[in-house]
């Protein structure tokens, strides 16, 4: 078709008007390539072309430690467009934290700091979360950061109990160690769903100073009270499901990134694959894989895989817990 502008074009443009309008300034970074699928809904080879695009037109470059930033050197482009950067107040002029009383160094808050990387690592993983990306976001001087926390590794800490403290757990808890300890679950998981680099943080093996994450540890743990468990059975209850919920929360990130990647769903990329998966099914001996992935649909992904294997945990807490799994019993 002609008359048809290609998507990478269109963004490149909405990006290219930001940039004249000096809503994006010198030295700001602009969006990434993951960011850009996210909010347009567009393949990774297409975002990258917007961004190779920009390069070509001198107004983005890349630099080292913080990713594709406006260049020094861009003036507006367009006809009638003023070559003066905007006042303070005015509708062109950036969001971002405000000056001092002096006029000197920003105002930041430990809680703006922890949004904007929480906010950074949702559109583009904990690659994107930089010390000196934030500082360039924020409009301060990098090592003003270090007031707040004690290093990128202490931040993404505090991004994860933030995130945790998105969900709290209601005060008065449903009636029954299973339906509590359900509920747990799938408030983690859902919290998971919304940040998906989130497991990627939180450790089974190292206990971690996160206080609205061991809220979750203490209401699994009360859960079990007065059920005639020992403390060694109630810290593997209580660990084992949350690393379960972890677990399959890890699939999350690699999941997005694959649709990103390729532009294709879960469901497009089995059907484009296929005859591939026919042939293998038919030469490799999986006649079962065969026989299971015939004629109608299995209804399997993230949540459904979650859901069962949660139930299933729990079944076999009760069994445990009332004693017919021969296992069961304090002490055991």
């Amino acid at each position: 078709m002609t008359g048809v502008e290609p998507p990478y074009r269109r963004i490149a443009a909405e990006i290219r008007r930001r940039i004249d309008l000096g809503e994006l300034r010198p030295g700001d970074p602009v969006p990434s390539a993951r960011r850009l699928t996210r909010e347009h809904g567009v393949a990774i080879a297409t975002a990258t072309k917007v961004l190779a695009l920009l390069r070509d037109e001198g107004l983005v470059l890349t630099r080292p430690g913080a990713g594709t930033v406006v260049a020094p050197a861009h003036r507006p482009s367009g006809p009638g467009t003023s070559t003066a950067a905007p006042r303070p107040g005015t509708a062109g002029a950036p969001s971002g934290p405000r000056r001092g009383p002096d006029g000197g160094e920003p105002e930041l808050s430990r809680d703006a700091l922890i949004r904007r990387a929480v906010a950074r690592a949702d559109a583009g993983g904990l690659g994107a979360v930089s010390m000196r990306q934030l500082a360039a976001e924020l409009g301060t001087a990098t090592m003003s950061l270090y007031r707040h926390v004690r290093g990128r590794d202490d931040l993404i800490l505090a991004m994860a109990d933030a995130v945790l403290g998105d969900a709290p757990l209601p005060a008065v808890p449903p009636a029954g160690w299973r339906a509590r300890l359900d509920l747990l679950a799938r408030a983690q998981w859902a919290v998971y769903r919304r940040h998906p680099w989130l497991p990627h943080v939180i450790s089974m093996a190292r206990p971690q100073p996160l206080p609205n994450g061991m809220g979750h540890t203490e209401w699994a743990l009360r859960a079990t009270d007065g059920l005639g468990l020992d403390r060694h059975v109630r810290w593997h209850v209580t660990i084992t499901l949350m690393a379960y919920v972890r677990g399959i929360a890890t699939n999350l990130e690699p999941g997005e990134q694959a649709v990103q990647d390729t532009g294709l769903s879960d469901d497009q990329w089995v059907d484009r694959h296929r005859d591939t998966f026919q042939r293998m099914f038919s030469t490799g001996g999986l006649t079962r894989m065969a026989a299971l992935t015939g004629p109608g649909q299995v209804d399997i992904d993230l949540e459904t895989v979650f859901d069962f294997g949660l139930r299933r945990l729990l079944d076999g807490y009760a069994a445990l817990i009332e004693g017919r799994d021969g296992e069961a019993g304090p002490g055991r």
